[in-house]
């Protein structure tokens, strides 16, 4: 249904490097940074699948971007990125942590929202509400 989502931040190189370590374990890093000349406003980083696999449309694409150059809204927002495997969602919960995030739940099931919904929360360094969730049976 989305294309990609943005969100700004308050610190883009703070910003950057907690995602570069959250997000590795999911298999997603940066694919295209941009300055503000490009923005308009701020420097801006793309995350998503690296490489560029023509027959993949997702590979090379960013679907995920943090900009600088504007304060961070007020209100955090919640981002959810699927993860390949429960294991990984344990490794996301862990490498955000190590790179400053804050728990806002640990890995485990969530059978409120379907029997094998898998996640872990963690809050970013702007507050915002970041999850790696699996949808795989055990």
């Amino acid at each position: 249904m989305l294309d990609h989502l943005g969100i700004d931040v308050g610190d883009i190189a703070c910003s950057t490097e907690f995602y570069l370590k959250a997000l590795a374990p999911l298999g997603y890093g940066i694919v295209m940074e941009v300055g503000a000349a490009e923005t308009g406003h701020g420097a801006a980083v793309g995350f998503g699948v690296p490489g560029g696999n023509p027959e993949d449309f997702q590979s090379g694409k960013p679907s995920f971007w943090i900009g600088g150059g504007a304060a961070a809204s007020s209100a955090p927002v919640h981002v959810a990125f699927l993860a390949p495997s429960r294991d990984a969602v344990h490794a996301f919960y862990h490498a955000a942590l190590a790179a400053g995030g804050k728990d806002n739940g640990p890995p485990g099931l969530r059978p409120h929202y379907h029997a094998n919904y898998y996640a872990a929360f963690v809050l970013d360094p702007d507050g915002n509400n970041i999850e790696a969730v699996c949808h795989a049976a055990a």
